[in-house]
């Protein structure tokens, strides 16, 4: 049972993860700089940097969320490791959540990082749609978060960590194509979608499957995740990020892209996901699509990509703590059944646009 949660990261969705959980749980902010809002949930500075300090801080809790650049979980989860609590993240970054995996063996709580949208809540929805397979053939998975109006070239906006964005940008994609597992170059493998009428590119980026690979590795043909964006997108991200070497470069990167193209309030999320395999001997594509936009929130509206990120962690610690999920151990996305998840008390900010 969960009762005290710490929320490392305050950010834009950092701080909604906070608001949510103090709902049902006693919840404590933290965050590396002073604390200007007057949250309902208590809160602190912290600096993470400074281990034996964090962790005296955070052993106190049952629980904590790390809503911090992905480069900084690894710590969180030492950290939560070491002090025997449950821990759960938005990570996108394999290498971190292999880090995790191996933590997760000894570990005396749940380790589950990838709780957000992609991944996390597409693979919940992905295999969702794999359970009602008897024999599988394709897995497609894609998620799009955009501005709705989008402007300039890149049609793009920041409403979500940039250093994360970049990160999916750079760092290869685990695929499965013609039965085998494999990595393949992130912004490749381009594909045009239409969405309602409207024209949209998808593209490989790193992370967005999760453990799927894992799972599904051997069962099969073809599974691969693509993130959906304004077409001529993933052109120039390769210009900026391969031909300008940029790569090696990533705060540069990211101090350039976070100018440019600051957040917007009114963005949109598209999940989309389709199955191809046999129903007894038959062979049948089953697909979810739902589009969703900004939603209202205790009196103030927030971004798509904000509930719906802060929503999907918040649902899996509910489970957590109801006992619906093992305890401890690594808990992978696709363990978490989709009508478990919409049932949750955060669950129903998904189901009031389903």
């Amino acid at each position: 049972m969960i009762k005290n949660i710490a929320v490392v990261g305050l950010g834009k969705v950092g701080s909604l993860v906070a608001i949510l959980l103090n709902k049902s749980f006693n919840v404590h902010g933290f965050d590396s700089q002073p604390i200007a809002n007057s949250f309902s949930f208590q809160s602190s500075m912290i600096d993470i940097t400074e281990r034996e300090a964090a962790f005296q801080k955070l052993k106190e809790f049952d629980a904590v969320v790390s809503c911090l650049p992905y480069k900084y979980n690894i710590i969180i989860a030492q950290i939560a490791h070491q002090a025997g609590i449950h821990y759960f993240d938005l990570t996108e970054d394999i290498k971190t959540s292999d880090e995790i995996m191996k933590l997760s063996a000894t570990s005396k709580g749940i380790m589950a990082p990838q709780c957000g949208l992609a991944p996390g809540y597409i693979g919940i929805v992905g295999y969702d749609l794999v359970k009602r397979f008897d024999k599988l053939r394709d897995v497609e998975l894609r998620v799009g978060a955009l501005p709705r109006y989008p402007n300039g070239l890149l049609g793009y906006s920041f409403n979500w960590s940039p250093a994360g964005v970049i990160n999916e940008y750079i760092e290869d994609a685990e695929v499965i194509t013609n039965g085998k597992r494999k990595y393949v170059s992130s912004l490749m493998g381009l594909e045009t979608i239409n969405i309602e009428g409207r024209e949209y590119e998808a593209f490989y980026t790193s992370g967005g499957l999760g453990t799927l690979c894992k799972t599904l590795d051997g069962k099969v043909d073809t599974l691969n995740y693509k993130t959906i964006r304004y077409p001529g997108h993933a052109r120039l991200m390769r210009f900026l990020i391969t031909e300008l070497i940029l790569k090696d470069k990533k705060e540069v990167l990211e101090d350039i892209l976070t100018i440019a193209k600051p957040p917007v309030k009114e963005d949109v999320v598209y999940v989309y996901a389709a199955v191809e395999g046999w129903q007894g001997d038959k062979l049948f594509r089953e697909e979810f699509f739902h589009t969703y936009l900004p939603q209202e929130i205790d009196g103030q509206e927030y971004r798509a990509i904000s509930w719906t990120t802060a929503s999907s962690v918040c649902s899996v610690v509910e489970l957590v703590h109801r006992g619906v999920t093992p305890s401890k151990g690594y808990l992978k996305q696709e363990d978490i059944n989709l009508d478990d998840f919409l049932s949750t008390s955060y669950g129903k900010y998904y189901k009031n646009q389903m």
